[in-house]
């Protein structure tokens, strides 16, 4: 912290510290300081994509959703590569009863990163809430293999009635 605090007072302009400053923040559950960092640091840097998925992390976390939805659409525009921006922007898409739109970031999440049990497993909840059973059963399948002992996959496959041995298709 106290690096970052020093490199602002030599430079109030350097956006890579206000992000670093707002990542302790951040860490330390102090999300107002948290918060006016990132937004400090999308000011100075417009680009900066992790500042738009961590700010976009803490209005998830106060159930701003349609703020936190516009930021992870930002951050995933500038770093395409990473699948953490759609999988929370999927989370927010399923809070606010949006199963089709969170499966269309999930489809696209897995196809990008095929070993993320996460993204498998979200994907299973919102193929679950879409009444698509057989997808939902896949997904969760995927993401027991990835990750065998997952309870929350266990207990998903189990409810949309999964057999284990039994081939699904995913897409």
């Amino acid at each position: 912290m106290a690096d970052y605090e020093h490199a602002i007072s030599l430079d109030a302009n350097d956006a890579p510290a206000y992000l670093g400053r707002g990542l302790i923040y951040k860490a330390r559950d102090q999300t107002a300081e948290a918060l006016a960092d990132f937004n400090t640091t999308i000011e100075l840097a417009s680009d900066n994509a992790e500042a738009f998925y961590n700010r976009g992390l803490l209005y998830q976390g106060e159930k701003q959703y349609s703020y936190a939805i516009d930021d992870f659409t930002t951050a995933n525009g500038l770093m395409p590569q990473q699948v953490e921006p759609l999988l929370a922007r999927a989370l927010c898409y399923l809070a606010t009863d949006q199963p089709r739109k969170a499966s269309a970031d999930l489809d696209e999440a897995v196809q990008d990163e095929p070993q993320n049990a996460q993204a498998w497993l979200t994907r299973g909840l919102a193929y679950e809430r879409l009444g698509e059973k057989a997808k939902a059963a896949g997904s969760y399948g995927r993401a027991i293999n990835l990750r065998p002992k997952d309870e929350v996959a266990r207990t998903g496959f189990a409810r949309v009635g999964g057999k284990p041995g039994q081939n699904y298709d995913t897409f």
